[in-house]
């Protein structure tokens, strides 16, 4: 697992986002955070234990985590609720890989065992349902090859399938209604009726955004 930051002070709140499957820095670069340094946690391939210790002087911490992200910030920080001031759940589940409450086992299934630039140019097509935003993305895209983004596809449903399901630490929920990745339907059975926020975009919202504070709860 690697973290970059995406914008660095001098701010006193910063957020902690984890980031979906095959990310690094690149998509996100321009994304505007006008209260808030963000440090970027991506690359799953191998998952290790999380040292707050270096946002300690923060006088808050916020916790965003995304797609697959969902699954590894709750894993990794589920004895550490407190430490943040809000934690956003968006566009994942708590059971990344499951027929009703995630991605179809199936369907994982598939695409990792045909990986292929073109399995990967589909899904990142999937990602968006607006043309616009899915030239601004090809045109900053992950600077990750193949070989790679497939070990980490692999090692995340190892992870998954090791230690199930993540304890809910997530006091906010955003379904993204028109996710192609994560259905929105599946997102709903697994928070469960009334416990989300549902917002009318796609499994990559970021660039409907004019802040990151936006997807902070109010």
């Amino acid at each position: 697992m690697r973290s970059d930051w995406l914008k660095r002070g001098p701010h006193r709140e910063c957020i902690l986002f984890f980031s979906g499957w095959g990310m690094d820095p690149t998509p996100f670069d321009g994304l505007e955070a006008a209260a808030h340094d963000v440090c970027l946690f991506h690359d799953y391939r191998q998952l290790a234990p999380i040292d707050l210790a270096p946002f300690a002087g923060y006088q808050r911490l916020h916790l965003i985590g995304w797609s697959m992200g969902v699954w590894v910030a709750a894993h990794l920080l589920a004895d550490r609720p407190t430490a943040f001031a809000s934690r956003t759940a968006l566009g994942g589940t708590l059971t990344p890989i499951d027929q009703q409450r995630g991605i179809p086992s199936d369907n994982y299934a598939e695409m990792l065992d045909h990986f292929s630039q073109e399995v990967l140019d589909s899904f990142y097509r999937n990602m968006f349902d607006d043309d616009h935003q899915l030239a601004r993305f090809l045109a900053t895209r992950p600077q990750r090859d193949l070989p790679a983004l497939r070990e980490e596809m692999a090692a995340f449903r190892d992870a998954f399938t090791q230690a199930g399901p993540a304890a809910d630490l997530y006091d906010h929920k955003i379904i993204t209604s028109r996710d192609r990745i994560f259905s929105g339907r599946n997102q709903m059975r697994a928070w469960g009726k009334g416990c989300g926020t549902v917002h009318t975009w796609p499994h990559f919202p970021f660039y409907l955004l004019a802040d990151w504070r936006e997807l902070l709860p109010a």
